[in-house]
């Protein structure tokens, strides 16, 4: 799943919402780091309804211009669901990893046991 499509899933996940409501309401979750374009917010939406995870909830008219809300399926629910328990899994192995990374072949915390050298970008020394 896509970075947009799992925070416009987010987005969805607690209330109906229109286009430009999920634009902010992405860039808030996503603290700034997700900024999606219109054009890029509707090829998401297009490919999230084809998948079945949302649906038009409802069309409203307001100041003269027509406003789609979209809603989470229950298959959307249960994508999202998934895509946040992988991400996290994920997050939990790169921590651990981090942290015995931190230790010195004795086992002690450190950096890499050897005075004057740091891991490299391959992991060896650099």
């Amino acid at each position: 799943m896509s970075q947009a499509a799992f925070f416009v899933l987010t987005a969805l996940a607690d209330q109906p919402r229109h286009g430009y409501g999920i634009l902010r309401e992405v860039e808030e979750l996503s603290e700034g780091a997700v900024q999606m374009r219109v054009g890029t917010l509707y090829g998401v939406l297009d490919r999230l309804t084809a998948d079945a995870l949302i649906v038009l909830d409802r069309e409203e008219v307001q100041q003269g211009r027509l406003r789609r809300y979209y809603r989470l399926t229950d298959e959307g629910t249960a994508a999202l669901t998934a895509e946040a328990e992988r991400l996290a899994a994920g997050a939990s192995a790169a921590k651990k990893r981090i942290a015995e990374g931190r230790r010195t072949p004795d086992g002690a915390p450190g950096t890499t046991g050897v005075p004057g050298t740091r891991p490299g970008l391959a992991g060896g020394l650099a």
